[in-house]
């Protein structure tokens, strides 16, 4: 951190998280919150954390996201895409989302390698090793955290809970880059407002080590510079030489945005503003 320049670390379990457990995944997501909460009490002001849940029973996940938000002081949860074959919209998942929204925390949606069949269907029959970071990195994790929030948006869950507030990486999880075609489908949707609507109103957009000045205006452009989030992709990126710190100070935003950009959204969005962190 300090020798790529970050101040402030969002802590996470990375994906898939618990999606595939059962029962005993509520035991193993207080395991894992409780140890987040340690690790960040010995450093208050480098690490925070995203709760991980027991999504398997998202009654339990919604009871547990409330005590880390509010007994651990958590920012929000990650998920990552389907449970076992239920996407995210399923009515099933409600209870996490209204749990969410009622707490006034984000959701970040975490890539993670699509089903079995899609994989064969479309990632397979290359070199292995070809086949595996096309599945993943290459394409298809970003391909699959899309989708988990469109279809969030066209199941009419931001219509039921219009100040829930997602999370994209990698600007947006190739979201933003089709919004004209997605714009096509308002006269299909039955939503209650266009495509674009949920764009600025629901979605925040993290950078996730992708340090392209034209994805940034791309992003700033669609969902607006408040919703914009600096962030890396530790530990999937690495590259020494301080780049994240070099592209938050040439990335040819305002100071007054770029300042959002570094810290001033993400303590906006979880509610803590005020706090000294510079960038995260």
């Amino acid at each position: 951190m300090d020798e790529t320049g970050l101040d402030v670390q969002v802590l996470s379990l990375t994906t898939p998280s618990l999606h595939e457990l059962g029962a005993e995944s509520v035991a193993m997501a207080r395991g894992v919150n409780d140890m987040l909460a340690q690790v960040i009490a010995r450093y208050p002001t480098r690490f925070q954390a995203l709760a991980t849940l027991p999504v398997c029973d998202p009654q339990a996940a919604a009871v547990e996201l409330e005590r880390c938000v509010l007994s651990l002081g958590f920012r929000g949860t990650m998920l990552c895409g389907r449970v076992g074959e239920r996407n995210l919209d399923h009515p099933d998942f409600t209870p996490i989302f209204e749990s969410a929204q009622r707490l006034r925390v984000p959701v970040l949606l975490h890539p993670r390698t699509p089903a079995a069949p899609v994989r064969q269907a479309y990632y397979s029959g290359l070199r292995p090793e070809v086949d595996a970071a096309l599945a993943t990195y290459g394409l298809g994790w970003h391909y699959d955290a899309g989708l988990q929030f469109l279809r969030l948006v066209l199941a009419g869950v931001f219509d039921r809970m219009p100040e829930l507030q997602v999370i994209l990486g990698h600007w947006g999880e190739l979201v933003l880059f089709y919004a004209e075609r997605l714009a096509a489908m308002d006269r299909v949707s039955g939503l209650a407002h266009p495509i674009a609507t949920y764009l600025r109103r629901n979605l925040h957009v993290t950078a996730s080590g992708m340090f392209l000045p034209h994805y940034l205006r791309r992003a700033a452009e669609l969902v607006g510079p408040d919703r914009l989030l600096f962030s890396t992709d530790f530990p999937y990126q690495y590259r020494p030489g301080g780049d994240a710190r070099r592209f938050l100070e040439h990335c040819g935003l305002p100071e007054s945005t770029k300042a959002g950009f570094a810290h001033g959204n993400w303590l906006r969005l979880t509610g803590a503003e005020g706090a000294s962190t510079t960038a995260g």
